[in-house]
Formats: structure tokens, C-alpha cells, sequence
């Protein structure tokens, strides 16, 4: 190789290590984050706050403080269903989705919607996002309902999420409302929607569960 030939690539190669650490990457980087997508009802939409209270804003300023390669997409619908999420998840799935947190459920049980119907929208929303990736990562929402539904139903409904998750090798968060349901100063005046110091507590509690998850990937 010739002296100027030799200087040429030199100077090439310093060119892409300086273009590189401009754009925020060094050589060997992932380039581009993964996504994490929130598909979910008004729990993950923040009915009632303002988006950047919602708890899924909250994760992703998490995972931007523990400087992890992944951004979040917040596709929460309030009201929507089981039901709901299995109509929309192919429209969602036109992006790769590396993390898929499934927060759905609650609207079912509210409505009293046979448990079963509610297993099989989940299971197939499961199936369509591993079917566009297999390495895709599925977090389960639990969810639980209050007895005045029926002792019967809402012990099936509670055991609902876990069962589907253990059957799809995903991961469970058991009750997304942890420390927040029920708590009459951490709801609004329904007693159903969290508040923004509710979002906070959430947001702790999914965490717990999606930080092991985002770091072993």
C-alpha cells in the first residue's frame, strides 16, 4: 500500500469515528433504541393527568436516566379492551416492537366480559407480536377486580394473567395497582382512574419488573 494511499485511509477512517461520536454513537453502539410499546386502556393513556404524568412517560424518563437504547411508544386508547388492543396490535406491529407491555384487561372485568374471552384476546395479541418477532419480550399487566362482581369471577379474572403469561413465556407484573387501587387520596374523585402522584407509584411498579427485562436484551 502506497504512502498517500495509506494516509487516505487514515484520514477516512477518522472521518467516520468523528461523524460517528457526533451522532451520539461510538464505534460497536446498537445505532438506532428499541421500542418499548405501552398497549394499553386509560390506565396507560393517563385519563384524567397530563401525558407526561402517565406512568409510561415516567418509565421512559427511567430508562432514560439509567441510559438504557430504548424509547417508548405509548399506545393506550381509554376505554379500550382486550378486545380493543387485538384490533390495533397489527397496526402497531408495522414498526418493530422489541418490548411489548400489555396493559389491557381492566375495562373486561369492569364490564364483567367472560374471563375466558379475555385470556384468548390476550393469548392472540401474544401470538401476533411474536409471529412479527420472535425475540420479541412480552410484559403482562395483572389486573384484579373488586368482589362486588362475584367472589367466583374475580378470583378468575385475578389468576387470568398470570395463567396466559406462564403459557406464553412472558413476563408478569401481578397487580399493576399496587399501593394505588383502592387508595382514595392516590385516584381522582371515580376511584378508578390514578392521580399524578398514583402515575408515580406505577411507575415504580412497573419498573421493578420492565428493568431486568430491558437489560438482559
Amino acid at each position: 500500500m502506497g504512502k498517500l494511499t495509506l494516509q487516505m485511509l487514515r484520514f477516512g477512517m477518522a472521518v467516520l469515528l468523528l461523524g460517528a461520536v457526533a451522532s451520539g454513537q461510538t464505534p460497536g453502539s446498537a445505532g438506532s433504541p428499541k421500542t418499548v410499546v405501552f398497549l394499553g386502556d386509560s390506565l396507560a393513556a393517563g385519563y384524567g393527568v397530563k401525558k407526561a404524568e402517565a406512568f409510561p412517560a415516567l418509565v421512559a424518563e427511567k430508562i432514560r436516566a439509567a441510559q438504557l437504547p430504548y424509547e417508548v411508544e405509548n399506545a393506550g386508547v381509554s376505554g379500550d379492551t382486550t378486545a380493543g388492543g387485538l384490533r390495533r396490535i397489527d397496526w402497531l406491529l408495522q414498526r418493530k416492537i422489541d418490548v411489548l407491555v400489555v396493559e389491557l384487561g381492566a375495562n373486561d372485568g369492569l364490564r364483567g366480559l367472560p374471563v375466558t374471552a379475555t385470556k384468548a384476546n390476550l393469548e392472540a395479541i401474544i401470538e401476533k407480536a411474536k409471529a412479527k418477532n420472535p425475540a420479541v419480550k412480552i410484559v403482562i399487566a395483572g389486573m384484579q377486580m373488586p368482589p362486588n362482581l362475584g367472589a367466583d369471577y374475580a378470583n378468575s379474572f385475578q389468576r387470568a394473567f398470570g395463567e396466559v403469561a406462564q403459557a406464553n413465556d412472558a413476563i408478569i407484573i401481578p397487580f399493576l395497582l399496587e399501593g394505588v387501587g383502592g387508595i382514595r387520596e392516590l385516584n381522582q374523585p371515580d376511584l378508578i382512574h390514578p392521580t399524578a402522584a398514583g402515575h408515580r407509584l406505577i411507575a415504580d411498579v412497573v419498573w421493578k419488573t420492565l428493568e431486568p427485562v430491558l437489560r438482559e436484551k
